[in-house]
């Protein structure tokens, strides 16, 4: 098998597939490896057997431990990251990267340390920023690196975002992909280039689903931020771009992602407090009406205060909470 082609892509991806697939066959001197960002409940034997009758392409959910064979294309299965070492397949169910499960990046970050030069990575439509940083480990490992033009795009954000951060080899239109493919194909393979170590040790961090912190200080520096799943201290990837970030269980956020996880997370707690205030202002309203003066029949001074206090409190919080959901955390 002379090359290990690895496809990326999310929203509107299986139709984008579907119009690359007729032209390759399974003649062709590579394999498919391809991850799809799909729900928890999806089908991927319904979607293999959709990519079956494009192509004679012998279309497989990928297994842990499956041999890669040329005239192959393997996806990932649901909920499961997709990795390649030396000939054969791993199939993990590590922590999420940028939220995902099966992954991008963890595909084509293994594929760049094992193959090489001889990886051809292809970044389809998707939103959001999953499949940067692994065509750049792509294109640093020697590979070959093509976007779909994000005119073409359904969705553009990911090939935009690929093509913000790094030079890719070709953009292109869908229908001109595997014309390309082929002219590849038919070329001497690019020069091959020493593995870069830090993608080396992300690689292993993964596969063992668990970092070590030895090994995270060699790529990474300690931040000020913590994991917005577990709770752990993030590490900046030293040298990328985007920025990631790194904890020591294994999440792994861009920048962009992180912020929008913040907002989130300011979002929920104020909802918290609000209903925490509200309960609050109900309950001094039941004991108002409890304890009353004795001399007019009305509530005792205290109580008619603290509710507007309470409510004082309320209204400012929500006048907070529009102000993040209309304009941005930036904006509080």
């Amino acid at each position: 098998m002379r090359n290990l082609i690895v496809i990326g892509t999310s929203a509107g991806g299986i139709s984008a597939v579907k119009k690359i697939l007729p032209s390759l066959g399974n003649t062709i001197n590579a394999s498919v490896l391809m991850v799809q960002h799909l729900s928890r409940n999806s089908d991927v034997n319904a979607i293999i057997s959709i990519f079956q009758r494009t192509t004679s392409l012998h279309c497989k959910v990928a297994e842990n431990g499956m041999e890669i064979e040329a005239g192959h294309l393997y996806l990932a299965p649901v909920d499961h990251h997709l990795m390649v070492e030396n000939e054969h397949m791993i199939i993990t169910q590590g922590t999420q990267e940028n939220r995902y499960r099966p992954s991008i990046d963890v595909l084509f970050r293994s594929a760049a340390a094992a193959f090489g030069n001889r990886v051809i990575a292809i970044i389809l439509t998707g939103m959001l920023e999953d499949g940067t940083s692994g065509m750049s480990a792509v294109k640093r490992c020697g590979g070959v690196t093509i976007v779909q033009d994000p005119d073409d795009a359904q969705f553009p954000s990911m090939p935009i975002s690929v093509m913000n951060n790094m030079q890719v080899d070709y953009r292109s239109y869908l229908e001109n992909i595997p014309l390309i493919i082929h002219e590849v194909l038919s070329q001497p393979l690019p020069p091959s280039v020493a593995i870069p170590k830090e993608i080396e040790t992300e690689v292993n961090i993964t596969k063992r689903m668990m970092s070590d912190i030895d090994a995270l200080k060699t790529i990474a520096d300690h931040s000020d931020f913590v994991c917005p799943d577990c709770g752990g201290g993030l590490w900046q990837i030293r040298g990328e771009q985007p920025n990631r970030y790194r904890c020591h269980t294994g999440h792994v956020y861009t920048e962009k992602l992180l912020h929008d996880l913040q907002d989130e997370r300011i979002e929920e707690s104020v909802w918290v407090s609000i209903r925490m205030l509200e309960e609050k202002a109900n309950l001094l309203k039941v004991m108002a009406s409890r304890n009353t003066d004795a001399e007019n029949g009305s509530a005792k001074p205290q109580y008619p205060r603290r509710i507007e206090e309470v409510e004082g409190h309320i209204n400012r919080l929500k006048k907070l909470l529009n102000n993040l959901v209309d304009n941005g955390a930036d904006k509080i």
